[in-house]
């Protein structure tokens, strides 16, 4: 899977606070990611996170 620091990643579950967007502020073997709604950082593993994607946000594109 294809995934930049910068990316917005859209996950299937969502988080407690209601968000299901999730920024990647680290990638490699684990991801780092910050949820958009509560600011809430954590690191998965990287085949965890790629199940859990639902869509990819690009850091160049428009979100609407």
């Amino acid at each position: 899977m294809d995934i930049h620091v910068g990316d917005v990643l859209e996950l299937k579950k969502e988080h407690p606070c209601g968000s299901r967007r999730w920024a990647v502020l680290r990638v490699g073997m684990d991801f780092r990611l910050r949820c958009q709604g509560c600011g809430h950082e954590l690191m998965i593993p990287r085949s965890k996170a790629e199940k859990s994607v639902k869509k990819i946000i690009r850091a160049g594109e428009e979100q609407a």
